[in-house]
């Protein structure tokens, strides 16, 4: 019985100690999140006649129409108020987004009741895409500061598209909580006309991003990049894989090197998208060496996400299972979008001897 007392009396203790070692490290963080969302066919009603966008018209086989549009604004608000709430109730502090027809219609999204405490402001940029949807970058001010941003060109090799010109991929350098970021926002050219032809196209917008964030590392050996977007590629591909050069695995990242936190999700089934019952994961979120470093006083990568609640699924028809989408041909279907939008946790290590971190 005495040996049994002390038995349960050092076992006491041991757990004391453990519990006492856990509270004592304990570390406070501040949490970013950055998220991507294809907004499909994010149109406003008017007729631009710059553009190919006569079917989003009220006069269109769409029958495309006010009530249709404020739908869409409410629903796509419904999604961006809820990614990411569930780490940091201010949701995404950068959304970046594609399939957007102009500022217009991203105004009327940040205004919507469901977000619109945000305060969201807008970077974006007019490109000449025939169908005339560009990329756009929302931002919670309360994290991030702009400091400059630009639209980069990409030039369509011959023969790989019907289209002359692509979305620009969109580029933001501005403070995340007082750290340097350099965004860049993609909406790489699509697979029709055939994957194995439009891949140079791919391929070329890969360069183009790849090679400005070259130029900014012989300035800034330790800069901290993010390339986003809905790719049209999977993670597997050339353009990712090879050309942004973008690891599966972290220990394999080099400095100047990028992480691509999506390959073991897609070589497990797990998508973004899906064609003809296989699962793509086009909407990628790619970070550069420094992100990766967990003991630094800048933010760090913790944790990816897919955004598919169940009510943003297709339960009928043809499409069951998919992302629900907006538009079934021309039949208004009244969803959210083709595409599940993605996003990553970022952590900061916050001092507690400093008020307020």
């Amino acid at each position: 019985m005495m040996y049994m007392k002390r038995f349960l009396g050092l076992l006491l203790f041991f757990i004391a100690g453990y519990f006492l070692k856990a509270q004592e490290s304990r570390q406070p963080y501040k949490i970013a999140i950055i998220g991507f969302y294809n907004l499909e066919n994010f149109y406003d009603t008017l007729d631009n006649p710059m553009v190919n966008d006569e079917e989003f018209t009220p006069a269109g086989p769409k029958n495309y129409n006010g009530t249709i549009y404020w739908d869409k604004v409410g629903k796509l608000a419904t999604v961006i108020s809820q990614m990411g709430a569930d780490q940091n109730p201010d949701g995404p502090a950068l959304l970046g987004v594609a399939e957007i027809e102009n500022d217009t219609v991203l105004k009327d999204l940040v205004s919507h009741k469901l977000i619109e405490k945000r305060k969201y402001k807008i970077v974006h940029y007019d490109s000449k895409d025939a169908r005339g949807v560009d990329v756009g970058l929302l931002y919670n001010p309360k994290y991030f500061t702009v400091e400059a941003s630009d639209n980069l060109f990409v030039q369509l090799p011959g023969g790989s598209k019907d289209a002359f010109y692509t979305r620009d991929i969109l580029w933001v350098r501005g403070k995340l909580d007082g750290e340097t970021i350099h965004v860049y926002v993609n909406h790489w050219p699509s697979r029709s006309g055939g994957e194995e032809r439009s891949a140079p196209a791919r391929d070329a917008a890969a360069q183009v991003c790849r090679h400005h964030m070259d130029s900014i590392l012989q300035k800034e050996p330790d800069a901290k990049f993010v390339v986003m977007g809905d790719l049209n590629d999977d993670p597997t591909n050339n353009s990712v894989a090879n050309i942004i050069n973008a690891k599966p695995r972290q220990k394999d990242v080099k400095p100047g090197g990028m992480y691509n936190p999506w390959t073991e999700s897609y070589k497990k089934g797990i998508g973004t998208l899906a064609y003809q019952d296989a699962w793509g994961l086009f909407d990628q979120i790619l970070i550069s060496y420094p992100w990766l470093n967990t003991n630094q006083k800048g933010f760090f990568y913790y944790q990816k996400h897919i955004f598919n609640k169940e009510y943003m699924v297709e339960n009928i028809g043809r499409y069951k299972g998919y992302p629900m989408r907006t538009w079934d041909g021309n039949r208004y279907r009244g969803g959210y979008s083709d595409h599940f939008p993605t996003y990553l946790v970022l952590l900061k290590k916050i001092d507690p001897g400093k008020k307020g971190g």
